[in-house]
């Protein structure tokens, strides 16, 4: 039934304008806002839903994951852009924050409302 529906996902900020300010400048993404709501489109084409939410509780998990080719670079620039990695106790990252065991390069971050996001790359063969 549902199949052929573009469907979307969404997540809650605490201050839709400085989510958009995060989102569009430091990020770089594209940023519409209506409704008091925000949509980000992806370079994939996808959209997401960013809408405001009393008492918000950042999600406890990735809200959003960034493909990027060269996970240093992107790292790199997002610190130069004002953007913290964080780092995880059980997570054994490198000095830029990378963790680099199992899986794909990954790389942690928050957004201002403490959602957190994260750069990855496929492992080179």
């Amino acid at each position: 039934m549902l199949g052929s529906s573009k469907a979307y996902s969404g997540f809650a900020v605490d201050d839709i304008p400085r989510a958009r300010v995060f989102y569009e400048e430091t990020l770089g993404l594209k940023v519409t806002e209506a409704n008091g709501m925000l949509q980000l489109r992806l370079g994939s084409g996808a959209e997401v839903l960013v809408y405001p939410k009393p008492n918000h509780v950042p999600a406890t998990f990735t809200i959003l994951n960034f493909p990027v080719e060269d996970i240093e670079r992107a790292v790199d620039e997002l610190v130069r852009r004002g953007v913290s990695f964080e780092r995880y106790p059980d997570m054994e990252t490198d000095e830029r924050g990378i963790f680099r065991l199992g899986g794909p390069y990954i790389a942690w971050f928050t957004d201002p409302a403490g959602n957190t996001l994260s750069v990855l790359q496929d492992r080179p063969a």
